[in-house]
This record gives structure tokens, sequence and C-alpha cells, in this order.
């Protein structure tokens, strides 16, 4: 689509408005860069939730046990020009014993020994066996093996999850598989596809979306090969006071007790509003499940879990239901690298229903996974995810890159053993500090929230619009402007990139702000254009008044 002269052109705007925000703000960014260059101002994108952080320690860690695999395989043989073995398992937890007392003197070093100590002491992981896999897996130089995801990566991710994701149990999240993935965003590819073709979900089915949430779990159900007749459980009402508290009103989670409803996707903490549920709501759709829909397949994204305080995810208030995606792209600064599980529970609905299916579809089942094994009955739904990942016929060489589950399990131990929450605690108050600054910058009185993760926010500025200046302002504004024009104006005038919160099925003149990828001060500027967009709006109003 062609940029017109005047971009804050109504009928452009109207035209974007159908679009994805994540693909409106290519058009953002163009625009915001134009003004900065033509402008004093800086261009400024609050657009996307990508961390301007990383977690250091870990990745240190990752090349300095790449060091020692590297004089693994060239002890075993080295020849020229620049060849050498695979590792070997014989006496390598003595020789890495002895490469991590010459290698203490960086926090990744030290990292990287008190990881092993932990799985070694804590987990019960035999001492060879384990440096064996981390030098033979961080080399790259096989297959995964097992294809879902590797023994120890597993064995030190399950107690992260438990430790982060709200385990009340003393199993350490024992009792769940894990299936590593190439980030959340193909997880929930996987998830949507291996739903269907299992025929747990079918073309045109009902499914329930709980709103506002990230553009693809929107997007995805749309598609054709899926039409699913798609049901809005909402969060966007305004309570009595005037404000946004983010969570769900009894009548709008009880729509979950239509049977016909088979899948409910929830992201928890919500993206854009950045709230975790309440205890309230969680309790309401466990008793929805137990009393009224007990087939109710549950996918909880929780990628901004750890950013919560007291967080507990559905995938341990309602384990047999639910697959939960979670990713350590923001918690890590580590979008690049890609990184996430699936984690099911050993016991689950999804292996139930499949047992259950007519004669028929376990037939086709039968043909379509009997490739992979000689008892596909009693082959899991998670690891169907697996073979379905590399379209059944390529499952043998299915599964993330090793190198990447090394990263990912020294970033799970990495937190397991700070016992103290030393980076949890830094992290929630980086996060709060920018927070503040937008809302403060504003003018914008925000109600204190326990509930509140502060990642993103999401600004009604219609909210703002009637408690500063009025209903009849706000009915004015409405139908003066299009929504959209607040987040063109941002970019095209002020060089500022944020996104709009009606694509994700929030409230149509809501804006999405990153609190991820910009220092402090620069949210005190985007909180004072916003502040003054919304103050021009008013006084084009006045003076629409005085004609």
């Amino acid at each position: 689509m062609d940029t017109p002269k005047n971009p804050l052109n109504p009928n452009y705007e109207s035209k974007l408005s159908q679009m994805s925000p994540f693909e409106i703000k290519n058009e953002l960014i163009a625009l915001a860069q134009a003004d900065a260059r033509k402008s004093s101002a800086a261009f400024l994108n609050a657009g996307r939730g990508n961390p301007n952080w990383i977690a250091y320690d870990a990745r240190e860690a990752f090349f300095t046990l790449g060091k020692f695999a590297m004089e693994e395989c060239k002890r075993v043989y080295q020849a020229s020009p620049g060849i050498a073995a695979t590792p070997h398992c014989e006496g390598i937890a003595q020789r890495f014993e002895a490469f991590l007392e010459k290698n203490s003197d960086s926090e990744g070093g030290e990292l990287l020994a008190k990881s092993y100590h932990y799985m070694v002491e804590k987990l019960q992981a035999d001492p060879d066996t384990l440096v064996y896999e981390l030098a033979d897996a961080i080399s790259g130089d096989h297959y995964p093996t097992p294809p879902r995801i590797l023994n120890f990566a597993e064995m030190a991710i399950r107690p992260y999850l438990a430790q982060e994701m709200g385990d009340n149990a003393a199993g350490g999240g024992k009792e769940y598989d894990l299936f590593a993935t190439e980030g959340g965003t193909a997880a929930m590819c996987y998830i949507f596809n291996s739903l269907q073709v299992n025929h747990l979900v079918k073309k045109g089915d009902k499914i329930a979306l709980m709103a506002p949430l990230f553009t693809p779990y929107i997007e995805i159900p749309q598609l054709d090969r899926y039409s699913f007749d798609v049901v809005t459980v909402s969060a966007n009402p305004v309570e009595a006071d005037g404000y946004h508290y983010w969570q769900y009103p009894d009548e709008e989670l009880d729509k979950l007790r239509d049977p016909a409803v088979k899948l409910v996707c929830v992201i928890n903490p919500s993206n854009p509003p950045s709230y975790r549920l309440s205890e309230d709501n969680l309790n309401r759709i466990v008793d929805i499940v137990k009393k009224d829909n007990p087939n109710l397949i549950v996918v909880t994204d929780d990628v901004y879990g750890t950013f919560a305080d007291n967080f507990r995810s559905l995938m341990y208030a309602l384990p047999f239901n639910t697959l939960c995606v979670y990713s350590f792209s923001k918690y890590f600064g580590a979008t690049g690298w890609r990184l996430a599980v699936v984690a099911a529970a050993q016991q689950n609905l999804m292996d139930k229903l499949i047992a259950e299916l007519p004669e028929e579809e376990r037939k086709d089942l039968a043909d379509r996974y009997g490739s992979t094994t000689l008892d596909v009955p009693s082959m899991k739904f998670i690891d169907r995810m697996v073979a379905d990942s590399r379209d059944v016929a390529l499952n043998h060489t299915a599964g993330l890159s090793t190198p990447q589950q090394v990263q990912m399990s020294l970033f799970a131990l990495k937190c397991l053993i700070d016992t103290k929450n030393d980076y949890k605690g830094k992290m929630h108050q980086l996060i709060h500090q920018r927070l503040d600054a937008l809302w403060d910058s504003t003018g914008f009185h925000m109600p204190e929230d326990p509930l509140r993760v502060g990642y993103y926010s999401e600004i009604d500025l219609m909210v703002w619009a009637k408690k500063l200046y009025g209903d009849d302002f706000a009915a004015w504004l409405a139908g003066a402007h299009n929504s959209l024009d607040v987040v063109m104006r941002l970019a095209a005038e002020k060089g500022i990139v944020v996104l709009n919160g009606s694509g994700f099925d929030g409230p149509e003149w809501s804006i999405r702000v990153s609190e991820a990828n910009l220092k402090t001060a620069d949210y005190v500027v985007i909180g004072k254009e916003i502040r003054q967009i919304l103050d021009d709006y008013h006084a084009e109003y006045q003076s629409s008044q005085k004609k």
C-alpha cells in the first residue's frame, strides 16, 4: 500500500486499520524515521516487546562450555585444516571439573560450575553422562536425541517451570513432558496444527480467545484450514470507576461453559494489558471445566509470567486440560535465540480424547504415525507434535538444535541457583521504573494494582478523554477522528512508534506501549507526547464548538 502525501488521512487510516498491528508497524516506523530525520525528535520505537537487556552470565557460561567442548574434540583427534573428532564420554566429568577450576575467574565460568554442581547434587545427574551430553550438544554434531528435548535439558527446565509458573506441589514439575521449540511462535503453530490433524479440533469448530491477546492467536484461527468459529472472552469493559482492570467478568468467562467450545487460548500475564489472571479468574475457569466443560482444551501462553509477583499458571491450576507455552525470549533478552518449550502433563486430556476417537479417525492416525512407532495408540500427543513439526516423515531429524537447548538449560539453571531472586528483582524493578516514567509523564492516574505486571501498557485514550475533558468531548473525538489517528500522529509528528490496541482485540482507542526496549528517560518523552496529542484533540474540539 503506497503512503499518501498526507498519511493523517481518514481514508488511509481506515484502510490501515484492517491490517495486523505488526504489519501497520512497518508504516509507522517509516513515518517516525522520516519525522526524526527532518526534526530534532529522536526516533523511539516502543512498538515491539524485544527487550534491550541480555542475561550475559548465562551466555558467558555457554561460550565457556563451548571452549571446553572444543578442547575435548581436539583431545580425541585433531588434524589440519581444522578437523577434530566428536567428544568421548569416558572420564569427561573429571576433565570438566579440572577445566572449571581453571576458568572460575568470570561470572560465566562461575555460573557454569554452579550449574554443573546443581545438576549433579540436586537433580542427581550422572556426572559423565551429563557433561558428555553438554559437550556433544554444544558442538552440534548430532541430531537432537531424543528429538522432543534432550534428557538433561528437560531435567533442568522442569524444575525451572515449576518454580516460575507457580507449582505448589513438591514434585518440582517432574510430572510434565516438555517439547523444545524454535521460540513461542513455533510452539503456537505446532499446537494448532497437531490439535487439528489429531481430530481434537476440526475446521469450523467453536474455540474461545481471551482478549486482548497477541495477534497471531487472533489471525491463525481465521486461516482457511481452520476457519474456527471464534468466541471472544473479553477483559475490555471499563469498570464502574471508569478504569480498566483487565480481568474477566464472570459473564464473559461463563461463555466457556458451553461444551461446544473445544479450545480456549489465554495469554497470562496478558499481552498487551500486562496483567496476570486473578485468583478469582483462575478459580472460575477451573470450576467451569470441572462442572460444565471437562473436555475443554486450554492453551496458556505464559511468556511474561516471570515478570509477575505470585504468579500461578493454569498449567498447575488445571494440569489435566492445559498445554503451556513458555518462551525464554523476554526474560533473558533472547528473542534471537528462538527458545521455548511446550509443556503437557504426563496424564492429560489430549491423550484421553485421542483414545476415545471414532474408529475411522483412529485408523487415520494409525496410518499417519505408523512409520514412527509400532504402537500408535500409545503415542503421546506431545510426541505427535514433534512428529508433526517435521511432517512425520522427518521425525527422525526433528527437534530444536542442540546448542539452543544448552543455552535454554543455562538460562533455567541461572534462576534455579539464584535462591535470593536477585535477577527477578532487578527485572521487575527495571520494568516498573519504565512503567512509572511513562504514566507519570502522561498525567494519567493509574490505580495501584498487585495484578499489574507492566511489561506493556495498554492506554485507552477514550478513558482519559472522558476523565479529563468529559463525555461530550469523548463523543466528538470518536466521530471526528479514526482511532488509528493517535498512532499515526505519534509516528508522523513525534517520531514515536506504538501499536494500536484494537489490533489485539483491545478497546478501539487504546494504544500498546512496550516498556521493554527503551531507556527510562525515553518513556518520559513518550508519555508527554501521548498527553500532548490528547490535549491537541481537545483544543480542536473547543475550536469546533466556537464555530
